[in-house]
């Protein structure tokens, strides 16, 4: 089976968990890398971060321009038109490596799933509909673009989900993030919503926030 490239940071020798980070538009996998050690995790944690990179595509909102995306963007209006085909073939893709975790022995129940902007918008149709237990779901500077087409399995309807937004961003304006709390409420979840005086980007007190929520639900 042929998997998307990815970049991998281990913690330890001993990996019983895994985190499956998704870019944004326009970056790689490479992006999210650092971050890894400014989480200050537990010594004894033994934690696989997985950073995989988007493939290539024309992207319309910027003039037809090719570069590492998830799915096009048509728009850049409130409702973010977008190619749901695309989406539906990255959530597809984000699945297979889940399943290599767990071919690698990481129970699914160990395995989280975040995203930074349009990474978190495939992290929120991958967790959601998910046919196996995760551990959670962390979505970050995003939206919820299947919120029509979404249709959550009964396996992670109690998924532990996070959702940090800036209250300055320009790209994913918060009003999008705070769309896709209510939509996911709507649909019986209990999310954890956090915000932040930044703009498009993660802060130093966000990063600690993941952090105290990784240990919490991997049991770190």
């Amino acid at each position: 089976m042929e998997y998307l490239p990815a970049v991998e940071v281990e913690t330890s020798h001993h990996i019983d968990s895994s985190v499956i980070w998704l870019h944004g538009l326009g970056a790689d996998g490479h992006d999210f890398e650092p971050i890894v050690p400014e989480l200050r995790l537990p010594a004894s944690a033994g934690v696989r971060f997985v950073f995989p990179h988007a493939p290539s595509i024309p992207v319309t909102i910027n003039g037809g321009m090719v570069m590492p995306a998830w799915y096009d963007i048509i728009d850049m209006t409130m409702d973010r038109h977008i190619d749901h085909d695309q989406i539906m073939k990255s959530s597809v893709e984000i699945n297979k490596l889940i399943q290599r975790e767990i071919e690698r022995g990481v129970k699914s129940e160990r395995i989280v799933i975040a995203g930074f902007s349009q990474g978190g918008a495939v992290a929120y149709q991958v967790a959601l509909t998910y046919p196996e237990p995760l551990a959670g779901l962390m979505a970050l500077s995003t939206y919820l673009a299947t919120s029509e087409t979404i249709k959550p399995h009964q396996a992670n309807q109690s998924l532990p989900i996070i959702i940090c937004h800036g209250t300055h961003d320009m790209v994913v304006p918060e009003p999008l993030g705070k769309k896709a709390v209510e939509a996911i409420e709507y649909l019986g979840y209990h999310p954890e919503y956090l915000t932040y005086p930044i703009q498009h980007s993660v802060s130093a007190e966000e990063i600690a926030d993941i952090s105290d929520w990784l240990i919490k639900v991997l049991k770190l």
